[in-house]
């Protein structure tokens, strides 16, 4: 196994959730190699309708889901279990893409009648015909329009073979939490959990934040040199990945996050604190991201008090949840509020601030 390999030669920490993870993702590759769904069977007429099949659903081999928090190394177990799998048909992809491309052949389905099928069914005929392993990347469900439609997807993909393995932040009981609706997403939840075995990864060192400490991550002055580095250790947390928009709702409220992947958020100061934003707000944040990386703050007086203040309660709610912040300002943590109004209080965000930059500080865990 890989995974024992790179943890014998020292590429990679001993971890107890992760060993039994990565045992369970060699067993499957194992019973995978060389396992090919059943033929489809009913002639000419089944091949006509792109996958729709007289045989019964195929005996797949169980497929499996792991999930948790951003940085206990999902990803790279899934790198490893997809260079493993020796499947010819295989394919690896973020989830959000693959629902995209779904859409985009029902959309085609839709157009394209054919007798008896739905295409949603069709759909899922014409990607069993590609894949018979498809392993998905960050699974999280927060579009109506992909909740409707993924147990009738899933059905038909599951009866046809395709084996799944995904990751995830979250366990299937929480994925679409709130949404609305959600009754009519249930479905989807119990048959997941009928057709792949949940794997908790637990809530231990999150290894894409143990790789900061010792980095600098309170960056001074504001100038080019603090703004590459930022840049290098958004990369750092991400793996690069490409930034999305999201939305985190608040009481109800939209609130727009305009840069965020795997777990991590990107704003200015001013998107955070020049806004009509509240504690609610920044809770919400801290809650749904581990780290956030905020560009450009400002040594602040009392000009800018109402930001000031802001910026206080952004601190006090990273910290609760023990959210990480790494930034660029203008000075150190002991001189950047400049006033008199908040003096007394911006103490207690300056010491946290300090705090907030050791390793014990990333060594706790998130608390969503």
């Amino acid at each position: 196994m890989r995974w024992r390999a790179m943890t014998e030669s020292g590429e990679l920490k001993p971890d107890p959730a992760q060993a039994a993870a990565a045992a369970r993702l060699d067993a499957l590759a194992q019973v995978l190699s060389g396992w090919q769904p059943r033929k489809t069977t009913g002639g000419w007429m089944a091949r006509f309708a792109f996958g729709r099949s007289s045989t019964e659903p195929v005996d797949a081999p169980t497929g499996l889901y792991l999930y948790g928090p951003v940085g206990r190394g999902k990803s790279m177990l899934m790198d490893l279990f997809f260079d493993a799998a020796e499947v010819e048909r295989k394919r690896r992809v973020h989830f959000h893409e693959f629902m995209q491309e779904t859409h985009g052949l029902v959309h085609w389905a839709r157009s394209e009648k054919v007798g008896g099928v739905t295409p949603i069914e069709r759909a899922a005929g014409l990607i069993a015909k590609q894949v018979s392993l498809l392993c998905f990347d960050e699974m999280e469900v927060r579009d109506i329009a992909d909740a409707m439609i993924l147990a009738r997807l899933f059905t038909a993909l599951f009866d046809k073979g395709v084996v799944v393995v995904a990751t995830s932040n979250r366990p299937p009981d929480d994925l679409y939490k709130g949404g609305l609706h959600r009754d009519r997403f249930l479905p989807f939840i119990e048959l997941l959990k009928d057709r792949v075995d949940v794997i908790d990864l637990g809530d231990g060192t999150d290894y894409r934040l143990d790789r900061l400490i010792g980095e600098p991550i309170f960056l001074t002055p504001n100038n080019a040199t603090a703004r590459a580095g930022l840049d290098r250790l958004f990369a750092e947390l991400t793996g690069g990945a490409e930034v999305e928009a999201e939305t985190v709702v608040v009481h109800g409220r939209e609130l727009e996050v305009t840069h965020a992947v795997k777990g991590v958020a990107r704003f200015s100061f001013t998107e955070l604190c020049a806004q009509p934003l509240g504690p609610g707000d920044f809770l919400a944040l801290a809650r749904r991201y581990r780290a956030l990386v905020v560009d450009d703050i400002p040594r602040m007086t009392d000009a800018i008090r109402d930001q000031a203040r802001r910026f206080m309660m952004l601190v006090d709610a990273l910290y609760e949840r023990r959210s990480s912040l790494i930034c660029s300002a203008e000075a150190e943590p002991d001189r950047l509020y400049a006033g008199s109004d908040w003096g007394f209080e911006f103490d207690r965000t300056a010491s946290r601030l300090m705090e907030m930059r050791s390793a014990d500080y990333f060594a706790e865990p998130h608390r969503p």
